[in-house]
């Protein structure tokens, strides 16, 4: 699919997210938000986290049917993407990169053909807060260790 790593890193989050929709009582979004942390520190993380639910929740206000996903925790589907997982990962990597007619037809695929404003809105708001730069712009999860001399 042509993902960076910031956006591979992206499909255990979704799939966190989209678990813990299907199971409202259950902890899928608690992990989500912790593998955001882990990955790419707390402020850092824990913004690119939210910004992804808002999208999964406009398409989810807008779709007919639930976005389908596979399992977070499965070892076995870990590589493989479903339709839905795809086109959401493949909105968001055009609208990062300011590809405009590819967005579009990322946005109608996920959306089940519906050109939703609050989906755009939230895949934009993304794009700008979390850029393209060619390289992952994330700060270091931890502190950095300087020897003084």
């Amino acid at each position: 699919m042509g993902l960076d790593d910031f956006e591979a890193g992206l499909l255990p989050l979704l799939r966190h997210f989209l678990a813990g929709l299907r199971r409202p009582g259950g902890q899928g979004w608690q992990h989500a938000f912790h593998t955001a942390a882990e990955r790419w520190g707390e402020t850092y993380g824990l913004a690119v986290a939210y910004a992804l639910f808002k999208i999964i929740r406009a398409l989810e206000d807008v779709r007919p049917e639930r976005l389908n996903s596979h399992d977070a925790l499965c070892l076995e589907t870990r590589e493989c993407l479903t339709a839905d997982e795809q086109a959401l990962l493949q909105m968001i990597h055009y609208m990062r990169r300011d590809q405009t007619p590819a967005a579009r037809q990322a946005v109608a695929d996920a959306a089940l053909g519906r050109m939703d404003p609050q989906v755009i809105r939230a895949g934009l708001a993304f794009a700008r807060r979390f850029p393209c730069s060619g390289a992952e712009t994330a700060p270091r999860a931890g502190p950095v260790l300087r020897t003084v001399g």
